[in-house]
């Protein structure tokens, strides 16, 4: 019954949020923060873990600093640590997501219209043309980017190792990163079945780290440090 729920809300919520932001769009509205853009992103996200029946926790939002371009890094096991973040942090994040999704129907139209950025991962010139797209409009629209440094959920549980792009992207912006645990959603909806099992979300955010006087060949080292920051939230939060 959960299941069933869940499926005919993602279906109507889509339709209905999704057909928002084209609609406005295609009528010329501007991205302004906290207009219908943001709005539909955030609604279409609660509405859906309300339907799953999936509750979230927010701790340490005080990091995350509306019209403050900053760099999000977050760890990712499900389709609904997406939701949960963009449902429940005090700013409406701009995704880096693969170019795939941009081609779904009605969905990907509106990720277009939101203003999410399209990354091909199998072309490393298009990937970097992503990186320096976000990374201007974090610096000229003090944009809030959320990224997922592992470059695809786990299957296991375990974080998987950082890639160099989204700190390649930080550095480009010298935007300060902010690292993010989410708790929970590993096994709510596993990869390749449309079966919920609803549990809470607690998402941890931690203290910004520093990009400024970075340079190019500081990546690695700034990867290792937001992973480092990242593994340190989710051991204190599975230590309570």
């Amino acid at each position: 019954m959960r299941t069933a729920l869940y499926l005919v809300t993602l279906l109507l919520a889509t339709l209905w949020y999704g057909g928002t932001t084209i609609l406005a769009r295609l009528f010329g509205v501007r991205r302004v923060t906290g207009n219908v853009y943001d709005r539909a992103q955030r609604n279409w996200a609660a509405t859906v873990l309300k339907a799953a029946g999936v509750r979230v926790s927010v701790e340490g939002a005080e990091h995350i600093v509306p019209g403050v371009p900053q760099v999000l890094a977050a760890n990712h096991a499900s389709f609904f640590d997406i939701l949960a973040l963009m449902a429940s942090l005090p700013v409406d994040p701009k995704f880096i997501a693969k170019v795939e999704l941009f081609r779904i129907p009605v969905f990907g139209w509106a990720m277009a219209a939101i203003g999410m950025v399209p990354l091909d991962r199998g072309n490393l010139k298009e990937a970097f043309s992503a990186y320096e797209l976000a990374a201007r409009r974090i610096r000229e629209e003090r944009l809030p980017v959320l990224v997922y440094p592992e470059g695809t959920r786990t299957r296991t549980g375990e974080m998987l190792p950082f890639k160099k792009g989204p700190f390649v992207l930080a550095i480009a912006s010298a935007a300060p990163v902010v690292p993010i645990y989410v708790h929970g959603a590993f096994g709510i909806q596993p990869k390749g079945s449309v079966v919920v099992h609803p549990r809470p979300l607690r998402i941890v955010v931690g203290a910004p780290i520093p990009t400024t006087g970075l340079t190019y060949d500081d990546r690695d080292t700034l990867a290792q440090r937001v992973r480092a920051a990242v593994e340190m939230l989710r051991a204190q939060t599975l230590a309570r």
